[in-house]
């Protein structure tokens, strides 16, 4: 193995078999931020089954199939950014579980979200085999939609992006300096 390692020069590891990506947690847009706090596909669909009541690394692995060392680091970077949180096991096993802080539950109208644009634009018309409802009434949840502060509903066209003078104002940094 010794003679393996100096040929190769170092010993692999998960993490740098990884692609690296661009951090953006310092962007100054809120979507790009968004992104870089939960990460991929494989994070979204951790926080739904979070959702969905597992808790545990093996029920999320059964669920999702993800190799270990991939939902070992996904897991951890859910932690790192608040999303997740660990504690003891319930049942007082030496296992922890992984629950949802407040800043997990927040995401979930963004699961809804992603879960309509799904049904509405992706399903091959035989419908999905589950369908999300209000669990008093067993009636489907209504369609998410945008309202003005006055309650009117808004469409793309009735929107837009602009400064808000109350956040505080970074310095841009030029890519690269000017010839004075």
């Amino acid at each position: 193995m010794q003679l393996h390692n100096a040929v190769i020069g170092q010993i692999w590891d998960p993490e740098d078999a990884m692609v690296k990506r661009t951090r953006l947690e310092k962007a100054e847009c809120p979507i790009a931020r968004s992104l870089d706090a939960l990460g991929d596909w494989w994070s979204l669909l951790i926080i739904r089954d979070a959702f969905l009541g597992k808790r545990r690394f093996g029920e999320f692995q059964k669920s999702i199939g993800l190799a270990k060392n991939i939902l070992t680091v996904r897991l951890r970077a859910l932690v790192e950014h608040g999303i997740l949180t660990t504690a003891p096991a319930s049942d007082g096993s030496a296992y922890q579980e992984y629950l949802l802080t407040p800043k997990g539950r927040g995401i979930f109208p963004v699961l809804v979200a992603l879960r309509q644009w799904s049904e509405e634009f992706s399903c091959d018309g035989g419908g999905f085999p589950t369908l999300l409802v209000d669990r008093d009434k067993g009636r489907p949840v209504r369609k998410l939609e945008l309202r003005a502060e006055d309650g009117r509903l808004l469409g793309i066209g009735d929107t837009e992006v602009r400064p808000n003078s109350g956040a505080k104002r970074r310095r841009r940094v030029p890519a690269r300096a000017m010839p004075a």
